[in-house]
């Protein structure tokens, strides 16, 4: 299935971005556009892909070492953590002369156009997607769709930027990705899953994330974002903040080089849509001109996605995952349960059942931004492991258990397991933070009857699917953040 080797695989990453990623911006050249914030390969299923684009007026962010905003709610000064969330609006001040775009790790958007180029590899000609303006009332992005591609098959990318129609190309990315098999096709297929993921707590100061480069060494097929990709909650009280915070950790260069050579689906949770916590109707001054409604409509603009940001996708005979919405329908956390208490809402709900049925797929993983078996913390009101969703909580977790091979994969938690739930059956691996800083939440040595592996560290998830003897498999493996297996679970299928 996979048609190129790791050497390849890797020569693709651009060093330069390593190198300069700590420089301040020079003046732009006359008529040139850049692309700090790399590109993403997103959607990928066996016949199409979306390519998200951004033009940037530098071709490197602001040093990490450069200038913050300072927050201070009703005069008094607040951390990066900002824990107890007051109820009061913040005033946002700059340091004298600094604007959003001087921000640590700003990499402000610049008026052009993108297209991709595209070829199956070994391949000579190159398709094309037309020209096209990035918008400037979307962070300067544009996605662009790949459609009528073959299964299974590797492609080479390269996206292109130029200032104006009749302006010469200035920038360059190359990128590869490879499409799903056709549902009827047998393929071993593998995948990581990641969570909880905050610029100001990761572990290579300058370079981003050590788990994206232990990734890419796995060579995976694609790669699953649950959520709080970052944590809008400290700093993010207008839109054009939220913006800057894309631009740190997509200006990072472990984010830029991964993403340029694996396929990602991106599912947003609570603190990349507004807040801890958040729900459609909750109403708080905390977050200031910043919006419930602007944080869903910021998701779509920084990452490519369809029609619905539910849906289901097919990796071959053996595997389909889905991806489900937790923020846009749901009740509040705090109104009395029961049957119309949820999370998932009405037409999601059946969506899910009605495709889970219709599925042959040998194994069914449903990828969902907050856990559904858990165990979680009493203190805890947000997901379906929690009592205050326990009705939509009960009815999801009989319903999968009730699915032949169906297991979850769940993130937003700040710690690794594996859990069985005692009442059905129903698996779950928590993918744990992205970061060792970034973990805790649970105590180190305390392990629930439905633990089969608990782990407060950071680190990703692997999946992979494949035959044995004939026998579809669908192993799990819980990786450290130095790409260490700490945990290793095989799931025959039935």
């Amino acid at each position: 299935m996979k048609t190129w080797t790791k050497a390849i695989h890797r020569s693709l990453v651009l060093t330069p971005l390593l190198a300069g990623v700590l420089s301040i911006h020079a003046p732009a050249a006359s008529n040139a556009v850049h692309q700090a914030t790399g590109l993403k390969i997103c959607e990928v299923d066996d016949q199409s892909a979306i390519i998200w684009t951004r033009l940037t007026e530098h071709a490197v962010p602001v040093s990490v070492d450069g200038p913050m905003p300072v927050i201070t709610y009703a005069g008094e000064a607040r951390g990066a953590a900002g824990n107890n969330r007051p109820d009061v609006k913040p005033a946002v001040s700059f340091p004298e002369g600094v604007t959003v775009d001087r921000l640590q790790g700003a990499a402000p958007g610049v008026a052009g156009h993108t297209r991709v180029r595209y070829r199956a590899r070994g391949k000579t000609d190159w398709q094309s997607t037309p020209w096209q303006a990035v918008d400037a009332s979307r962070d300067y992005t544009r996605q662009h769709r790949l459609a009528k591609l073959a299964a299974a098959t590797a492609y080479e990318i390269r996206v292109e930027g130029r200032a104006a129609a009749d302006a010469a190309v200035t920038s360059t990315l190359d990128g590869q990705f490879h499409t799903a098999p056709e549902a009827r096709s047998i393929a071993p297929v593998r995948f990581t899953v990641v969570t909880g993921q905050n610029y100001h707590t990761r572990d290579l100061p300058a370079e981003g994330w050590k788990i994206y480069q232990h990734m890419q060494d796995l060579n995976p097929d694609f790669f699953v974002h649950t959520g709080d990709i970052l944590y809008y909650d400290s700093w993010a009280k207008t839109a054009a903040l939220a913006r800057w915070m894309w631009q740190q950790v997509y200006g990072m260069p472990s984010n830029v080089s991964f993403h340029r050579v694996v396929a990602s689906y991106f599912i947003k949770d609570d603190h990349d849509t507004w807040m801890d916590d958040c729900y459609p109707a909750m109403k708080t001054a905390f977050m200031g001109d910043f919006t419930f409604a602007q944080g869903q409509a910021v998701f779509l603009e920084q990452v490519g996605m369809g029609e619905h940001t539910f849906r289901t996708i097919r990796w071959g005979r053996d595997l389909q995952i889905w991806l489900p919405e937790g923020r846009d329908f749901r009740s509040p956390n705090n109104a009395p349960d029961g049957p119309d208490k949820t999370i998932w809402g009405a037409e999601q709900k059946a969506w899910f059942k009605r495709t889970v049925l219709a599925s042959d797929a040998t194994f069914r993983v449903l990828i969902s931004p907050t856990p559904l078996v858990g165990p979680d913390r009493d203190t805890k009101n947000d997901n379906h492991a929690n009592k205050g969703f326990t009705h939509e909580g009960d009815e999801l977790r009989t319903f999968c258990a009730a699915q032949k091979n169906l297991v979850v994969v769940s993130g937003d938690r700040h710690w690794q397991y594996a859990s069985v739930d005692p009442k059905t059956g129903l698996r779950e691996y928590n993918t744990g933070p992205t970061t060792d800083a970034h973990a805790g939440g649970w105590p180190k040595d305390k392990k629930e009857p439905e633990h089969t592996y608990v782990n407060v560290v950071g680190g990703f998830l692997e999946v992979a699917v494949d035959r044995r003897d004939g026998r579809p498999a669908l192993t799990f493996r819980h990786y450290s953040v130095e790409g260490k297996v700490l945990n290793e679970d095989v799931v025959w299928a039935k």
